[in-house]
């Protein structure tokens, strides 16, 4: 039986353009953006190059843009449940598990499928597309962290949150980029630590007694 029976035009669209995501995120979580081909994504989808320009029209940038939508959708998601569940159990903004919750989401994010961390981290350093994209993603991460920052206890103002929150998203960056490159050498539970706390750390400076 073909496995498009039974479904629709649009549904067929959708599975097949799931499928070159899919196949996106293998070869530029393997094999780096250099991989991503437009070949190489029919090849890994089991489709030709006609639906993947059903789906892609604009070739194999608009693929790689896709992909890093994504794995950044999926990050933020993990996130924001990891944040939501916190506050479900009675957690408040001021408790250091809020920052804890946070990071360990996002590590695990990483740890459960490891091609994560190259499409989301490592990839925009070697790719034009991906680095214009990955600039465009900030704001996105960003505000996950002003909503903490601004929430606490005499908080800094909002334009101290926005500035510590672009900062330590510099500073997470590197900082689980290291751990990848060193094969997870730093435990999870050190990683998280370290993390949560300069979070905490980093969400009381203020530069607003500066006109």
């Amino acid at each position: 039986m073909s496995r498009w029976a039974g479904s629709t035009l649009e549904d067929r669209a959708a599975a097949r353009r799931a499928a070159l995501i899919e196949a996106g995120i293998e070869l530029l979580g393997t094999q780096g953006a250099a991989g991503v081909t437009v070949r190489a994504a029919c090849r890994a989808a089991g489709l030709t190059e006609r639906y993947f320009y059903e789906s892609f029209p604009d070739g194999r940038d608009a693929l790689l843009l896709a992909v890093h939508d994504a794995v950044a959708a999926q990050a933020r998601a993990a996130i924001v449940a990891a944040v939501g569940a916190h506050a479900a159990a009675g957690g408040g903004a001021e408790d250091e598990a809020l920052a804890y919750a946070a990071v360990g989401a996002f590590t695990a994010f990483l740890e459960e499928d490891p091609r994560r961390g190259r499409v989301l981290l490592s990839e925009s350093f070697s790719d034009t597309v991906l680095a214009r994209h990955d600039a465009e993603l900030v704001p996105a991460f960003a505000a996950l962290l002003v909503a903490q920052i601004t929430a606490l206890p005499d908080a800094p103002d909002q334009l101290d949150a926005e500035l510590t929150a672009v900062a330590l998203l510099g500073a997470l960056r590197n900082l689980y980029l290291a751990w990848l490159a060193d094969e997870r050498a730093i435990s999870t539970a050190r990683l998280n630590a370290h993390a949560a706390r300069l979070v905490i750390a980093a969400a009381r400076v203020s530069s607003r007694d500066v006109s």
